[in-house]
């Protein structure tokens, strides 16, 4: 099944924003990427769609930039509340169908939902507790959270368990399951 090509609008192209937007234009996507710093824009003129020098809290400019248009806004400027407020309010009143924040603070988080946000991210916070996680954990190589408390890990199974069966590590006693197996480049599936 191919994915569907969509439009993103990225408003401030500080390192989260900028990342996101290379990110997303990698996957083939139509992005936009807005920031008021030259430099900023210049640096990914040749890496996105679009990049625009303006200010995203300036209503007339993002009409001018179309922003309504775009499947998904994301605000990558939590460092600046007031900022994150005005530009939630352009995007709503201009129709951007839906609306990605960043937030700094739990306080932020709660104005930011307030204010319509229809997704709010807190990127330092949540990278700072997958890399907690997997040193917390050393046989964790990565995982994933899938929400009510579910996840996928990815686990270097060491060097005591070589030779064993997955049965015999008796995953069920600890409320795991397996999905599959890597062994060099080749993945073993559950049901063989």
């Amino acid at each position: 099944m191919a994915l569907q090509h969509r439009s993103f609008a990225i408003l401030g192209l500080g390192t989260f924003g900028s990342t996101v937007a290379t990110e997303l234009v990698r996957f083939g996507n139509h992005v936009l990427g807005i920031d008021r710093d030259e430099k900023r824009v210049n640096l990914l003129a040749n890496t996105l769609s679009e990049a625009l020098i303006a200010d995203a809290r300036d209503e007339a400019a993002m009409r001018e930039a179309g922003i309504g248009h775009y499947d998904v806004v994301l605000i990558a400027m939590g460092e600046d509340l007031e900022a994150s407020i005005l530009c939630i309010m352009n995007a709503r009143l201009l129709g951007a169908k839906t609306i990605w924040v960043k937030a700094i603070s739990r306080t932020h988080h709660r104005i930011l939902a307030r204010m319509g946000a229809d997704r709010i991210v807190h990127p330092e916070e949540e990278y700072g507790q997958h890399i907690a996680q997997m040193l917390h954990n050393p046989v964790v190589h990565d995982y994933v959270k899938l929400g009510n408390g579910f996840h996928v890990f990815n686990i270097v199974i060491s060097h005591r368990g070589e030779g064993k069966t997955i049965q015999s590590l008796q995953l069920e006693q600890f409320d795991l399951r397996w999905l599959g197996l890597m062994r060099g480049n080749t993945f073993i599936n559950p049901d063989n």
